[in-house]
C-alpha cells in the first residue's frame, strides 16, 4: 500500500521554507557537537558592515561558507561557525552623518557622546536586519558566539595589539604626507583610495627669477605646469634632475611664486622626470606625497594651507575660507589677470576618490599614528614558505597577496572618527608626554585621551582569534577552533582584510588565521556590470528568495562559476534553477507516495537487484565519490554538474521510469526492492543535496522513512566499494543508448508510439545479445516495438532507418514514412559528426604533452573512445554503401 502523504503537486518555496529557519535554530543544532573525539572544522564569518542590508554578494560568499560548513557537520567534525558583524568606522559614520545631515544637524551640534549614541542606534536596526537575512538564506551560524567588532572582548584584543606593537616600536606616530577625505574628514590608507579618471587640466605658469639679471632660454621665468594652482600658495621650491644640462646653470637660482611673491630656491633632486613635462616641476611638501620627501631631503618648510574640510586656510592669503575648487578657480582668474598664465591644456587624468564618500581625496600633511609594515610583512611572507602555510584556492591569487606585502607601505591607522575603537593612548595636559596603555593612567584629569579612532581594519584583522577568546590563550574555544579552517571571501578584499588578518596572526599568535582562503569574484549583472546604485543594476537577495526560495538562489549562486571567477546573475537562470528545484519535489513525490509503511532505506541482496538497480547504485556511489571530491576542492560549479545530471537524467528520467513497470506489476517481493532501493537513493541524493539545498531536502526527508531528527545532522554520504559496477553501467548504458536511438528515429520519422514499428537489432556481441534479449520488458515499455529481432545475422530492410550505437546496428522499417534520400542525407550528416569525433580523438592521442603527462587512465579512456568513434563510423559508412548501391 502506497504512503498517504502531504506533499503538493509543485514545489512552493514559501511553504517549505516557512519556520524550518527557527525549529533548527531552536533545537540548537547550529552549535557544536562537542564530540572531543571529531575532527574540528571551525569558520568564522566574514563580518558584514553594519552600513546597511545584505547584497547578493554577501548571499554568494555565505552561502558557500555554509554549504561547506553543512557538509562537514553531515561529515562529523565537530563544526563551528561564528556569526558577527563590523562597526565599519568611516562607512558606518558616513551613513549617520548623512541621515542627520537630512535632518539639518551635523555630528558636531549633537556632540561626541550623543552622536555616538545615534550610531549604535543605526547598528541595532541594520544587525536585526542582517539576521533576519541571514535566517532567510538559512545559514547555520552559531549565534550563542556571535560577536560584533566593538564587543568588550574584542576591545581587550585590539588595545593589548596596539600596546604590544607600540611597545615593539612597531607602531609610532609622526607628522606625514597622508589620503585625506573632507567630507568625512579623517585619513584613509592607501587602498581606501579608488582612483578614476577625471576631467582636468594642465596649467602652465611663469615663475620669474627674482634676480632680473638671470635668464632661461631668452626670457626672465621658467615655465611650470600644475593641475593643483589651488596649492601654489604651499610652494616652497622648484625642482629639476641633477644631470639636467638644461638646467645645470640655474640650480641655487631663486624665483618668484606668483600671487604670494614668496622667493623660493631651485633645487635639483633625483626624483624629478627630466623627460615629463618642461623636467621642472614645483614643490609642495604640505600637499604631495612625493613632494614631502623631496622637502625632508632638502630640509625645506612645509606650508599646509588648506584645512580638514579642504577649505583655504589664513596661509592661502586672500583664499582665506573658499572651498578648494573655488580658490582653484579665482587663482586661475588672477594667474590670468596677471599675466602669469601662458595656457591651459584640458587632460583626463586618475584622481583618487575616496571609497567611502566618493568625494577627491587630498594629500595632507597631517600627524597620525601608522604601523611599520616590512618586519611584519615579511613575517607574513616566510610563514607562506613552510608548513604553516595559508593555502590559496585558485592558487594564483597567492602572487596578489605576495606582490602586495613585497611593496607594502607603513600603514596609517588613526582615523579622524567618534565611532569605533579610540586610540589607547594619552597626553599629558603639562608636559605633552605620550602614555599608550591598555588602561587609562590613574591620574586621568592630568591626562587628555587622544580623539581619533583606529581604522576598523585594525580590528577586523583580529577577527579570527578574537572571536575564539584571544588574548585569553587558555580560553577553550581559541584552544579548540584555532586557527581556523576555511576563510571564504572575495578577490577585492585580498589586500584589506586577507592580508592584515595574515600578518596580526603570525605576530600576535604565531599560528596562520586559516588553513585555507577560498576567493571568489563579484555579482554582475547578466551584462557583466558590476552592480551599483548609480546603474540601477543591484538585485536584494530578498527579492529573489521570496519569488524563487532560498534554495534555487543558493543553487544559482554555488554552481554559476569556478572559484575566483566573477558570476553574471541572471533571472533565466533563476528560472532553471527553480526548475531543477521542481523537479527533485516531483521525483521526490512520486517515490514517497509509492514507498509503503515498512519500507526502508535500506538495499535489497546483490541477488536481489536488477540491471536498473545495479545501475542507478554505480551510478550514486560514483556520484558521492565526485561530489565530495569537488567539494573538497572548492569546485563547487563541477559538484553541481554531476549532481544536475545525476538527479534530473540517470535517477528521474531513467530510473524512476525503470521502476514503473515493476511497481504496478503483481511481484511483491520485487516491488518492495524497488522500494527499498527507491528509498535509499532518494536518501543519499537528499543527504548530497543538503548542503547547498537545506530546506527543500529536510522538508522532503522528514516525509521518508527513518528515525532521524534532521538531516543537517544524519550522515553525510560515503563511497561503498561493493556498490562500484562498470559492467552494470556499460550494459544499462547500451539499453540506453538503444533506447534513445529508437525514440529519435521515432521522432525523426514522425512516427510517434503508437506507430507500431518492427525493431531489428543486428550485434555479434553475445555478452550485448543476452543483455537487450533479458531486458525486452523495458525496450518494449520505452521503444514500443510490435516485434524485436535480435542477432548476428539480422538483414538491413533497404528501407530502413539506421541508428550505430556501441556494438550494434539498429534498423527500424518504416517503408511508408521514409524514402531513401532522405536516409542517406541523415546518415551522411551522422557519419559527418563521427568523422569530427574521430578527428578530435587522433588529435588529442597525437598531442606528445598530452600522452606524456595525463594519468595511463585518461589516456586509455580516451584511446577507447577513440575506437568506439571509428568502428561506429565504419558501421555508418558501411550502411551508406548499402543503401547507395541498392
Amino acid at each position: 500500500m502506497a504512503k498517504d502523504i502531504e506533499m503538493s503537486t509543485k514545489y512552493d518555496p514559501t511553504a517549505v521554507e516557512t519556520g524550518r529557519y527557527a525549529k533548527w535554530n531552536d533545537a540548537g543544532l547550529f552549535k557544536p557537537s562537542g564530540d572531543k573525539k571529531a575532527k574540528p572544522y571551525s569558520v568564522v564569518l566574514p563580518p558584514p558592515n553594519v552600513t546597511g542590508k545584505l547584497h547578493l554578494g554577501h548571499a554568494w560568499d555565505t552561502t558557500l561558507q555554509d554549504m561547506l560548513v553543512r557538509q562537514k557537520r553531515m561529515q562529523g567534525f565537530d563544526t563551528l561557525w561564528v556569526p558577527g558583524m563590523d562597526h565599519a568606522g568611516i562607512a558606518t559614520q558616513a551613513k549617520v552623518e548623512a541621515r542627520l545631515r537630512d535632518e539639518g544637524v551635523t555630528r558636531y551640534d549633537l556632540g561626541r557622546e550623543k552622536f555616538i549614541d545615534q550610531v549604535w542606534e543605526w547598528k541595532d536596526e541594520y544587525a536585526s536586519i542582517i539576521k533576519q537575512q541571514w535566517g532567510k538564506l538559512g545559514l547555520s551560524m552559531d549565534y550563542s558566539r556571535e560577536r560584533f567588532t566593538l564587543d568588550d572582548g574584542l576591545s581587550d584584543a585590539v588595545k593589548k595589539v596596539f600596546v604590544e606593537l607600540y611597545n615593539k616600536g612597531l607602531i609610532y606616530r609622526g607628522e606625514y604626507i597622508i589620503n585625506w577625505d573632507p567630507q568625512a574628514r579623517t585619513a584613509l590608507s592607501d587602498i581606501e583610495v579608488i582612483h578614476q579618471d577625471d576631467e582636468g587640466a594642465f596649467y602652465h605658469v611663469k615663475y620669474a627669477f627674482a634676480d632680473d639679471d638671470v635668464t632661461y632660454d631668452g626670457k626672465h621665468y621658467i615655465e611650470i605646469a600644475t593641475t593643483r594652482p589651488e596649492t601654489m600658495m604651499g610652494d616652497v621650491a622648484v625642482a629639476v634632475h641633477p644631470s639636467d644640462e638644461r638646467y645645470k646653470d640655474l640650480v641655487g637660482k631663486t624665483i618668484i611664486v606668483p600671487l604670494v611673491n614668496r622667493e623660493v630656491p631651485i633645487i635639483a633632486d633625483e626624483y624629478v622626470d627630466p623627460e615629463f613635462g618642461t623636467g621642472m616641476v614645483k614643490i609642495t611638501p604640505a600637499h604631495d606625497p612625493n613632494d614631502f620627501l623631496v622637502g625632508n631631503r632638502h630640509n625645506l618648510e612645509r606650508i599646509n594651507t588648506m584645512n580638514d574640510d579642504a577649505s583655504m586656510n589664513e596661509r592661502a592669503g586672500k583664499y582665506n575660507g573658499m572651498d578648494r575648487f573655488v580658490a582653484r578657480k579665482a587663482i586661475v582668474a588672477d594667474l590670468e589677470a596677471g599675466d602669469f598664465m601662458i595656457n591651459i591644456e584640458p587632460i583626463v587624468h586618475s584622481v583618487g576618490h575616496s571609497e567611502r564618500t566618493g568625494v577627491q581625496v587630498e594629500s595632507r600633511l597631517s600627524t597620525q599614528w601608522f604601523v611599520k609594515m616590512k618586519p611584519l610583512a615579511q613575517q607574513a611572507l616566510d610563514m607562506q614558505k613552510g608548513d604553516d602555510r595559508v593555502d590559496f584556492y585558485p592558487p594564483r591569487f597567492e602572487n596578489t597577496f605576495t606582490s602586495w606585502m613585497d611593496d607594502i607601505h607603513d600603514w596609517v591607522i588613526s582615523r579622524q572618527l567618534w565611532w569605533g575603537h579610540q586610540i589607547p593612548a594619552w597626553y599629558n595636559k603639562e608636559t605633552g608626554e605620550t602614555y599608550v596603555g591598555t588602561e587609562a593612567p590613574t591620574d586621568i584629569e592630568n591626562w587628555e585621551q587622544d580623539a581619533d579612532v583606529l581604522d576598523t581594519w585594525f580590528s577586523s584583522a583580529l577577527w579570527p582569534f578574537s572571536t575564539m577568546g584571544w588574548p585569553d590563550v587558555d580560553a577553550e574555544d581559541f584552544k579548540r577552533y584555532f586557527p581556523t579552517s576555511t576563510l571564504v571571501t572575495g578577490y577585492d578584499i585580498i589586500f584589506f582584510w586577507v592580508a592584515r588578518m595574515m600578518f596580526q596572526s603570525k605576530e600576535f599568535t604565531g599560528r596562520r588565521p586559516f588553513e585555507n582562503v577560498l576567493i571568489h569574484g563579484l555579482i554582475r549583472d547578466e551584462q557583466g556590470r558590476k552592480m551599483s546604485k548609480s546603474l540601477g543594476n543591484g538585485i536584494d537577495p530578498m527579492d529573489v528568495i521570496e519569488k524563487y526560495g532560498a534554495d534555487a538562489l543558493r543553487w544559482f549562486l554555488s554552481t554559476g562559476s569556478t572559484p575566483g571567477q566573477d558570476v553574471r546573475f541572471s533571472y533565466t537562470k533563476m528560472d532553471a534553477a527553480w526548475n531543477f528545484i521542481n523537479k527533485i519535489w516531483n521525483a521526490s513525490r512520486y517515490v514517497i507516495m509509492n514507498l509503503d509503511d515498512d519500507t526502508k532505506a535500506e538495499l535489497p541482496a546483490v541477488e536481489d537487484r536488477s540491471l536498473a538497480d545495479k545501475w542507478i547504485l554505480s551510478r550514486l556511489n560514483a556520484t558521492i565519490e565526485h561530489v565530495t571530491e569537488m567539494f573538497d576542492k572548492f569546485e563547487f560549479g563541477e559538484a553541481g554538474r554531476s549532481l544536475y545530471n545525476f538527479i534530473w537524467n540517470d535517477f528521474a528520467d531513467w530510473y524512476i521510469e525503470m521502476t514503473k513497470e515493476t511497481l504496478n506489476g503483481e511481484d511483491a517481493t520485487a516491488k518492495h526492492n524497488v522500494q527499498n532501493t527507491l528509498a535509499y537513493v532518494l536518501d543519499q541524493t537528499l543527504r548530497l543535496l543538503h548542503p547547498i539545498m537545506p530546506f527543500v531536502t529536510e522538508e522532503i526527508w522528514l516525509t521518508m522513512p527513518h528515525d532521524g531528527e534532521s538531516l543537517m545532522i544524519a550522515a553525510y554520504p560515503e563511497v561503498k566499494a561493493e556498490l562500484n559496477n562498470p559492467a552494470a553501467e556499460k550494459q544499462f548504458q547500451s539499453l540506453v543508448d538503444l533506447i534513445t536511438a529508437v525514440r529519435n528515429i521515432r521522432s525523426e520519422a514522425n512516427a510517434p508510439m503508437s506507430t507500431p514499428i518492427d525493431l531489428l537489432i543486428k550485434t555479434a556481441d553475445v555478452e550485448l545479445q543476452a543483455i537487450f534479449n533479458e531486458n525486452t520488458d523495458y525496450i518494449n515499455r520505452f521503444a514500443h516495438p510490435k516485434a524485436i529481432e535480435i542477432g548476428a545475422d539480422v538483414a538491413a530492410p533497404k528501407l530502413a532507418m539506421t541508428a550505430i550505437i556501441t556494438g550494434a546496428e539498429i534498423y527500424v522499417p518504416l517503408e511508408e514514412l521514409i524514402n531513401i534520400e532522405d536516409e542517406i542525407a541523415r546518415l551522411e550528416g551522422e557519419a559527418k559528426k563521427f568523422q569530427g569525433e574521430v578527428k578530435r580523438g587522433e588529435g588529442k592521442l597525437g598531442n606528445e604533452r598530452f600522452v606524456a603527462n595525463a594519468p595511463e587512465a585518461v589516456v586509455a579512456e580516451e584511446q577507447a573512445k577513440l575506437a568506439d568513434w571509428k568502428n561506429k563510423l565504419a558501421a555508418t559508412e558501411a550502411r551508406l554503401n548499402e543503401l547507395k548501391n541498392a
